[in-house]
Formats: structure tokens, sequence, C-alpha cells
């Protein structure tokens, strides 16, 4: 019986060990953690900067890729296609994320040749006010700047001010030469226009009922062929009563105040986090994105006013016709935070 009893106990210990071993075969997979990445990227001959990267990973429901330069991007597939503005040598992170949130990363070295180059930039590094070598203001209230808006625009730098390394559009709830709000509204006009090329402007929005930040662009030729002949390139702008929706918008002849001719997408952070919004600027077609995806696409051509040279606005309104009427009676302040603006050609 004694021998028998050491045989049982003897086989009960094994099936135990190999049931054991069959649950641990699957190694990571059994805590939901990504394993086995590999990420292939394809860089384009062609010298567009356009680089293909197609990534799998066991246990893997999502890719989040940072291309090594402030721009990231998550998808499901691991397949996307990401155009470098820049010629360079990048290192791009892949983090693959389980279904149960655990992650695993990746590093990849991508050499990427591109016909663009930078032309104008502010990395806004320098602390203080804005660099009057490339921004001047656009002053008052201006009847409203033809949009019936509310607020006063300063040169102060309570208004508009560059601190630890990005550039800050302060909306503010303040009485101020007989107006309730006070803003800033910079532009490059009389330091710098360009014609064609990519525009990038990396930002974070103001929140609230009200508040209007905007991105945007206006034909050069504006003393002599005033608006809506001289054109006008809405790259982003942001309403609060209408939060976390991005407009796009063209103004010319035939298409001016609402009129416009534009496209809308979600951003579900845009008070939240920092994100890219573009504007890839041909004699055929401008193509705006945010964060490298592209949404909405207006075809250039040569009877409309969009080939001659633009300068560049940041601004942050308060009501008007697009931001308003109603603005939200317990506002303060608020800011659009700009981390750098960006000119390629």
């Amino acid at each position: 019986m004694k021998i028998l009893n050491a045989f049982l106990m003897i086989a009960l210990v094994a099936l135990f060990t190999n049931c054991s071993k069959s649950n641990d075969t699957n190694g990571s997979a059994s805590t939901g953690t990504p394993t086995n990445i590999s990420i292939t990227p394809t860089v384009a001959t062609d010298n567009s900067g356009t680089v293909t990267f197609a990534v799998t990973a066991d246990n893997a429901v999502s890719y989040e890729f940072d291309f090594g330069n402030g721009v990231y991007q998550t998808n499901t597939t691991g397949t996307l296609t990401y155009k470098y503005p820049v010629a360079g040598t990048y290192t791009v992170k892949v983090t693959a994320k389980s279904s149960t949130g655990k992650t695993s990363t990746k590093t990849v070295s991508v050499n990427v040749s591109a016909a663009e180059a930078l032309i104008w930039s502010d990395e806004f590094n320098t602390a203080g006010a804005p660099d009057p070598g490339k921004w001047g203001y656009d002053l008052g209230n201006n009847n409203g700047w033809g949009n019936n808006e509310l607020e006063y625009y300063t040169n102060r730098t309570d208004n508009a001010v560059v601190s630890n390394g990005t550039l800050k559009i302060n909306l503010k709830k303040e009485a101020y030469n007989g107006f309730n709000y006070t803003s800033a509204r910079l532009l490059t006009k009389g330091k710098f226009a360009f014609k064609y090329g990519r525009v990038e402007v990396k930002a974070k929005l103001p929140t609230g009922v009200g508040t209007w930040p905007a991105i945007w662009a206006l034909g050069g030729n504006i003393d002599t062929t005033p608006w809506p002949g001289c054109g006008e390139i809405d790259i982003m702008e942001h309403v609060g009563k209408q939060q976390n929706t991005i407009f796009s918008t063209m103004h010319y002849p035939g298409h001016s105040g609402g009129g416009g001719v534009g496209g809308t997408t979600q951003n579900p952070t845009a008070s939240t986090a920092f994100h890219v919004y573009s504007m890839e600027w041909t004699p055929t077609a401008m193509k705006f994105a945010i964060d490298g995806v592209v949404f909405y696409t207006f075809a250039n051509s040569p009877d409309k006013p969009f080939n001659q040279d633009f300068f560049l606005i940041l601004n942050v309104a308060m009501g008007g016709n697009f931001g308003g009427p109603a603005v939200d009676p317990n506002f303060t302040a608020d800011t659009m935070e700009v981390d750098y603006v960006r000119v390629y050609k």
C-alpha cells in the first residue's frame, strides 16, 4: 500500500508539472505583453521623403509611431506611410500595445532623402517678447476685425510671450481700452512671405465657449487688393462652442465669410495635447493635415488668388461671427501654446 501511494504521489506531481509547463508555453503571451516586434521601413527613391512602415508583433492590437521628429501617429494595422519634410537620419520608435494595455517598444534608424528644405522657422527658444525680426502685431479692435469680435489686441507680453520653449498667446477677460477681453494677433507681414511649400505649426489650443484660435495666412497684396480678393488660407481654426472640431477653410472672391470652402475633422485632444497642423501648397492643390494625416484637399488653379506670396498670422479671438455669439460668462483666461512654426520649400 505504501508503494502504491508513493507511485500515486509521483504521478500527481508529474501531472501537475506537465500542466504548469503547458500553461507557460506561451511565455509573454500569457501576460498580454507584445513580443517579436518587427519593423520594416521602405524609403521612396524619388527624394520625396516618403517612408512606408510595416510593423508586426505578437499580441499587439495597436501601434504608436514616433517618427523621430516630434510627430506621432497611432494605428491598428501596423502599416502606414509618412512623408518627412526634411532629409536626415531619424530614429523611429514603435510602441506595440496589447489588448490588456501592456506595451513593448523597438527602434529603427531611417535615412531619408527629401526635396524640401526649411526656409523659415521660429522655434520659440528665446524667452521674452516674440522675435521682432519675425513677428509684428495687429493692434486694437478695428471694428471687430470684420467679424464682430470682442477682444482688444495688444503687443504686451501679458498677451504674447515666449517662455519654456513655447509661444503663449493669452486671451484674458479684463477691462482694457473700452473692451472686456485682451489677446494678441501676431503676423509676419513685411518680414516673411512665401509662395508654395509646406507650413507646419505645432500647437495646443485653448478651450471655452467663445474662444477662437487660428493659424492662417493672407495674400501679401492685401494693401492693394483688399480681402477677399487677396485670398485667405485658414490652416487651422477652432471654436470653443464646437470643442475638438478643427476647420481648414479657403476664402476668395465668391467665397467670403460663411461661404468659405473647406473641410473639418475631429481632434479629441485639441486642447490637452500638442498637435502638428500643416498645409502642403502647390499650384494644383492645398492639402491640410493633422499630425501628418490629410483630412481636406482644395483644388488650386491659376484663376484663384493662391499663386502669390502669403504671410502668416497667429491669433486668439473671442466671440465674433464664428466664435460667438455666445461667450462663457465664467471664462477668465486661456492660451494657445505654440511649440514651433516651420515653413519648407
